[in-house]
């Protein structure tokens, strides 16, 4: 098979993943799975009853791989690594952290470029996937690990639509919940600027309809991933941010003033798009940009306050102020509609919508107030 795009395939090192299979799938929309492998992380150690355990959920382009050096098995350091250790907010030795790796990725989990029961990759077969199907493969993994209430379930973007689910869906299993920089439903401006990134890919001339696999060696769709993420990078940052970073400098070097150069955002945007290519799937692209485009916690719940109305978890609702993608009035509403939320918290940044990843004091702040809450602590005793 074509080494295409930056997808984990069968053979390759696992760095710290663990496997669990958890069965066949029937999905909401009528699709069907009829074997699911979801790739996971953990760190720390479960307490016998399992009550110390935190469930941290990814965004889009995110991974398993929470915490922990990029090297082999791992194209990049963990994603939200300042959280999650010995005297970190997520304390490794209190808390059992576990991190899989979403239905539909490409990082180890069953998505399109995974082997089907044909022996070939998904590719353009695989079904549409919703966030409730991924939350209720979710809920399989947890049975797996003997996991029946998690201490706390945390999550932003993408990651914070799956928080909701849980917390919705699954309100017995869930203690606490952090949700971050996310609305109830996928708005249309969401859905737009997913819809121009979902077109960049399949009108590149190497997509192939999907499968692209297999076609030959340096194939697939990289130039219409990489215009994805330029499209979704600027609406992850903000305005502020660029000028002040950029303004119209030229790349150094370059001169975009007739010369064919580049100003410093092209190259800004180019070098995004090109760490992007070497650590994606594009068709796992496509599957979760749907999935979040999909995004409604009220669909057949009786709308969105009647589904909010079923949280029983202890429940923080943060915002970005500087978001532009997930404006703080969607987390407003959130907080107003949540029966267990306090006041919508909302962090200053300068970074736009990826300050929930950027802002780990910040965000650590609220998982450290949150677990206090909870109220989940061992014994003096037994700490290191």
């Amino acid at each position: 098979m074509s080494r295409v795009g930056g997808a984990w395939f069968e053979g390759d090192l696992p760095g710290g993943r663990q496997f669990v299979d958890v069965g066949a799938v029937s999905l909401e929309r009528g699709g069907h799975l009829p074997e699911v492998r979801l790739a996971y992380e953990t760190w720390g150690q479960p307490d016998p009853d399992g009550s110390n355990a935190v469930l941290v959920l990814h965004a889009l382009t995110g991974d398993s791989h929470v915490a922990g050096r990029g090297g082999p098995g791992h194209a990049t350091p963990g994603w939200w690594d300042a959280l999650v250790g010995p005297g970190r907010p997520l304390d490794t030795d209190r808390w059992f952290v576990v991190a899989p790796n979403v239905l539909g990725g490409c990082q180890g989990s069953t998505g399109p470029s995974s082997t089907s029961p044909d022996g070939h990759p998904w590719g353009s077969r695989f079904p549409f996937l919703t966030v409730r199907d991924q939350v209720a493969v979710e809920a399989r993994l947890a049975d797996a690990l003997g996991i029946k209430r998690w201490a706390l379930v945390a999550g932003g973007s993408m990651g914070g639509m799956r928080v909701l689910e849980w917390a919705v869906g699954y309100p017995d299993r869930v203690a606490a919940a952090l949700v971050l920089a996310v609305g109830a439903a996928a708005s249309a401006e969401q859905i737009g600027w997913g819809s121009a990134q979902l077109l960049a890919i399949r009108t590149d001339p190497c997509f192939s309809g999907g499968d692209y696999y297999e076609v030959g060696p340096g194939t697939g769709p990289t130039v219409g991933l990489g215009l994805a993420r330029r499209i979704a990078h600027l609406s992850y940052r903000c305005e502020p941010e660029l000028a002040e970073r950029f303004g119209r400098q030229p790349q150094p070097g370059e001169d975009p003033l007739g010369g064919g150069g580049r100003f410093a955002v092209e190259s800004y945007l180019d070098h995004q798009a090109d760490k992007l290519v070497r650590r994606f799937d594009a068709n796992s692209y496509l599957v979760l940009s749907e999935a979040m485009a999909a995004h409604d916690v009220g669909r057949a719940r009786d709308g969105v306050a009647a589904a909010l109305s079923r949280v029983t978890a202890l429940t923080m609702v943060a915002a970005i102020d500087s978001d532009r993608l997930y404006p703080p009035y969607q987390q407003d509403e959130l907080a107003r509609l949540i029966p267990t939320a306090g006041p919508l918290v909302v962090l200053s940044s300068k970074h736009g919508h990826d300050g929930f990843l950027l802002e780990t004091d910040a965000v650590g702040g609220l998982v450290t107030q949150l677990l206090e809450r909870v109220g989940r602590r061992r014994p003096s005793c037994c700490s290191a």
